[in-house]
Order: structure tokens, then sequence, then C-alpha cells
């Protein structure tokens, strides 16, 4: 195992069973000190995430449970706290607590969508925000949010799961530039597991290759002290990907009165992906756009 996490602290959401389990464990193995934060199946207590502490300790790791939702700002800002004062340091932050509230648009009630985003998207925000200075002073932070193909790639009776999930991204992709001079690395991972979230929903053949363990893997790489950022990797049943979020080369069309019918005729054209490009940051949209328009109106 060369890769380790001697002397690092992680804490990992969502990490009574399933997913969050794997990946604490896994951090465990290799040498990190783990916070275990569950809220427990009944939304009330701790026992999932103490359940996962006797596993740690048992192996001879070290870890403390944590029963807080990451949706209560109070509670998330206290368990830091025991954190920092059982160990003095936060290095790693694995946002992966989140619940399903599966259904149609049309037929899904706005506090169905209020409350998936509330766990999914604020539990991220809050919980990273709750360790973002720390990690500054440090100037050293890793942190993991868990995105999904239903957001990246849109999934039918997912509309408010997808749409928390793609947040994630964005958030992810600011957060990469905001904490690069303090060596904060901020990166996504999109898994396809079979998890408490997902009973149910598939055959157990394809259950048995969507083990949770199957994704860990790639969670440490994440997380590592020699870890990307700005990455969304996918990982499922043992196989990796990596999804982009790209621009086009595109076309130029000015403010002609017939642009709308231009760009109508021309759309094979503008979405052709022969030369198409990964960004740097938002901006480069803007400067990408400008330079065209330049270059055109140049040769006019």
């Amino acid at each position: 195992m060369s890769m380790r996490f001697d002397g690092r602290v992680a804490i990992v959401t969502g990490a009574g069973g399933g997913l969050g389990r794997c990946h604490a464990l896994a951090l465990a193995e290799r040498g990190a000190k783990v916070v275990v934060n569950d809220l427990g199946a009944d939304g009330r207590s701790s026992d999932a995430a103490a359940g996962v502490v006797d596993e740690i300790v048992a192996a001879g790791g070290e870890a403390m449970a944590s029963g807080a939702s990451v949706t209560d700002a109070a509670a998330v800002e206290a368990m830091v706290a025991d954190t920092m004062a059982r160990w003095g340091r936060v290095d790693i932050l694995v946002n992966n607590a989140g619940i399903l509230r599966d259904k149609s648009f049309a037929k899904m009630s706005l506090d169905d969508f209020r409350l998936v985003v509330d766990v999914h998207l604020m539990g991220a925000v809050i919980c990273t925000k709750a360790v973002w200075e720390i990690m500054r002073g440090q100037n050293y932070g890793r942190i993991a949010m868990t995105t999904s193909s239903s957001g990246l790639y849109g999934n039918f009776g997912q509309s408010n799961y997808g749409a928390a999930k793609m947040a994630l991204v964005g958030l992810m992709q600011t957060l990469s530039l905001e904490g690069a001079k303090n060596d904060i690395r901020v990166n996504c991972l999109a898994p396809t597991a079979a998890t408490r979230m997902t009973e149910g929903l598939m055959t157990a053949d394809v259950l048995a290759m969507l083990r949770p363990e199957t994704v860990s893997p790639g969670l440490l790489y994440l997380v590592s002290e020699d870890a990307p950022t700005r990455m969304i990797l996918n990982a499922g049943a043992g196989s990796f990907e990596r999804a982009y979020v790209t621009l086009t080369d595109g076309v130029y069309i000015g403010d002609a009165a017939d642009a709308a019918d231009q760009v109508a005729a021309r759309i094979d054209a503008i979405s052709d992906r022969a030369s198409e490009i990964v960004p740097d940051s938002g901006s480069a949209q803007g400067t990408f756009e400008i330079t065209n328009a330049s270059a055109a109106l140049a040769k006019s």
C-alpha cells in the first residue's frame, strides 16, 4: 500500500453504511484518523457511525463517531471542533451524505425537491465551510464532493437529485480555484454502487458487481497527497472513467438580423467537438468568444 494517510485526519459524511463506510474503512486502513459521520437511518442517532468506528478500532485504527446532520450548521461546527480538540487538524473532507426522493418532476413536491438539494448541496457547503479556514491555515486540504451520473447526464425521476449533484460540480470547479494557493484540492467522485439508497432498484447479479468497495480506490486517489484538483472521476464495478465539461470551437455569427436562423442552420458546426477544450475557468468562455468575434471583425 504505497498510498498512505498516516498523520492525516479525515471526516467522512454519511459513513454509517454503503459508500461512506467503505471510504472510511479504506482511509483508516491506510493510516488516517477518521471521523465517521452519520445521522443514522432513523434520523436521530449515530448508532451506524459507532458501528463503523468499532470496525476501525478493532482493526487497529483510530476513529470517532458523529451523529451531526450535515444540514445543521451548528452541529457540523461542533463536530469539527470536537475533531480539532482530539486530533488538532482536518486534512480530508469527504462529502458523501445523501438521500433520495425519486419521482417524476410532474409528481414531485417542492418540499421533496428542497430536501434533496439541502442534504446533497447545502450539506456539502456547510461541511466544507466548517473546515475551509482550518485547511487554509494548514496550507493543506483535500475535499471530495460526491456527484452523480444523474447530474452529469440526467436520469428520469431524479430532477431534484440531478440538480443537486450537478451543482456540486460547479461548487468544486470554483473552490478548486479559490483553494489552489493554500494547496486545497477539490474533486468530484461520480460513483455507481449498490447502497441502501439503491436497494430494490437493481437485480442481485448487478448489485453484486456494484459493491461500494470497488469505488473507494477512486476516492482514495482524489484525497491523496498527490491528488489532482478539478477532476470528475467516475467509478463503478471496478471501472474508472473521467468526465469533462467542455467548450466547442463554435462559429462566429455576429448580430445579424437573421442570427437566430443562422444558429439553427449551423448548429452542427457549432456542436462539432473536434477542437473542443476544457476551460481553465468560467471567464474562459467570454475570452474565447471575444477573441473569435475580434478575429472575425478584423477580416471583414
